[in-house]
């Protein structure tokens, strides 16, 4: 690992620490506030910002476990710790979108009367907190499944204060108590968004499924126009995590090349492989008139 990249880490491990700290601080004071105003939204608040909470624990326990050394028994370490947990926090962001929609749809029909100004002040309180965490997380969300998860959590819970906030000003200034259920409905099928985008991508690299962006025919292809080449087959590729793609394959030649002549094709694969697609990782056996199935794609 480069010193950029180990002081990236670093960086980001400690904004998720930071943030995890404001979290609970912003739950604890909507939990407070949620049952002494008696606001529904409030409390509905403070429910998602626990589940950021929990969120953020499981995306910096899975980013320090990702930087931890492979061993004999654990070869790739914990390397796909950080898309377990982009997969848990997506799940969890479906989830709560579901159950924001159940009460936001029970409260549009039964309004009750609270207390704004409190309602107000700690619906601004989290929009301040959040928007705080969303700022640390913003550059490190394009680059890691983990804590783009935990970024979208933020966001759209900055977003449910925000609309909690609306609704607090108009049931202050104007008695409209319904304008909070409809503002959480529409944020809720925003997070529903979200999370089946987050949830189909680290669902795809947990089952090692080839990266939409990669095609098989086009690199079988390019190969097996290479000099000596006869069949490129029995391809797999896939994304370990963030940065570590994937393929291994056999390869059958024209001859009974010497293992020094197999290395300089083999860099000319690499350079091709690495270059055009990006794969970091590769793995070629060579092969040479063995009977097996030639396939591009075969069933282990």
């Amino acid at each position: 690992m480069s010193r950029t990249h180990s002081h990236s880490h670093s960086r980001s491990q400690k904004n998720l620490l930071f943030s995890i700290v404001l979290n609970i601080f912003i739950t604890v004071s909507q939990v407070i506030g949620g049952f002494l105003s008696g606001s529904l939204a409030l409390l509905s608040d403070a429910l998602h910002n626990f589940t950021d909470v929990v969120s953020l624990i499981i995306s910096y326990v899975a980013a320090k476990y990702s930087s931890k050394s492979a061993t004999s028994n654990m070869t790739f370490g914990y390397k796909r710790a950080e898309i377990i947990a982009a997969f848990i926090n997506s799940a969890s962001l479906i989830i709560i979108a579901i159950i924001l929609i159940k009460e936001s749809v029970i409260h549009f029909f039964d309004p009750k009367v609270i207390n704004s100004d409190l309602v107000i002040w700690l619906s601004a309180l989290a929009i301040v907190g959040n928007g705080i965490s969303v700022l640390l997380l913003l550059k490190d969300r394009k680059t890691n499944m983990n804590l783009s998860s935990a970024y979208y959590h933020l966001l759209t819970d900055m977003l449910a204060s925000v609309a909690v906030l609306g609704g607090g000003l108009l049931m202050k200034f104007y008695g409209i108590y319904w304008v909070d259920s409809v503002l959480t409905f529409l944020i809720a099928v925003y997070l529903i968004y979200v999370g089946f985008k987050l949830f189909k991508n680290s669902f795809s690299v947990l089952m090692l499924f080839t990266p939409s962006d990669i095609e098989i025919q086009s690199i079988v292809s390019k190969i097996n126009s290479l000099p000596l080449i006869k069949n490129m087959h029995h391809v797999h590729i896939w994304q370990l995590n963030e940065v570590e793609l994937h393929l291994e394959a056999e390869i059958d030649f024209e001859e009974d090349i010497s293992l020094s002549k197999f290395d300089e094709i083999l860099e000319t694969i690499e350079h091709i492989l690495i270059t055009d697609y990006g794969i970091n990782h590769i793995t070629i056996q060579p092969e040479f008139n063995k009977s097996d199935n030639k396939n591009i794609i075969v069933q282990d």
